[in-house]
């Protein structure tokens, strides 16, 4: 296991947490894992599993209690928990947030505490209004210092025309990239 100190936020793109947590599970053998969770992840039981499953699995992983709430999520930006940040899942409501200013949740105060010392935040979206609602805002964050990309593209262009997601494939040389102050690219994938 790597020095380097993660934060691993998830949050409620409940259809991805198949797919993050083998992601979680290889990051941990490379990084100092610590996994926050939005409140909506850590309590809401969905028709894609239960909460507890995914908060025991995501615990075991890290080895650590999960944050999950703002005054847990707080003292990241004051005591310099982690060298870098990575949202994955990051829904289209917290990338709003995060473009807005808001720190409402465990994982945008993450966000905005961990950004206030200058080091990287790594999105990982996951948004059915990616290409609507939310091109503003990844427009917006693709623009701010210290914010990096995991690369994106379509999930299902004629099902779903306006949705993206990143591929989580990518997320781990996304975070090394971060590290040394450098976007992955290319950042826009073709359709899945």
């Amino acid at each position: 296991m790597s020095e380097i100190r993660l934060g691993l936020a998830v949050c409620g793109s409940y259809c991805t947490f198949d797919k993050i947590m083998p992601v979680a599970e290889k990051l941990a053998e490379d990084f100092d894992l610590t996994v926050i969770m939005s409140e909506n992840a850590f309590e809401i039981d969905t028709r894609f599993g239960k909460a507890e499953d995914a908060k025991k699995r995501l615990g075991s992983i890290s080895g650590k209690e999960i944050i999950s709430s703002i005054t847990a999520a707080e003292p990241i930006g004051p005591k310099k928990l982690f060298d870098v940040l990575a949202v994955a899942p990051c829904t289209g409501n917290t990338l709003a947030k995060l473009s807005g200013g808001i720190a409402d949740s465990s994982v945008t105060m993450a966000c905005k505490a961990h950004l206030r010392n200058g080091r990287p935040l790594v999105i990982a979206v996951s948004t059915n209004d990616g290409l609507s609602a939310n091109a503003a805002n990844i427009g917006e964050m693709i623009n701010r210092k210290n914010v990096y990309f995991v690369p994106f593209g379509q999930d299902d262009p004629v099902g779903k025309p306006y949705s993206l997601i990143s591929d989580l494939s990518l997320l781990k040389k996304s975070i090394d990239m971060a590290l040394e102050g450098k976007q992955l690219q290319p950042m826009l994938l073709g359709a899945k």
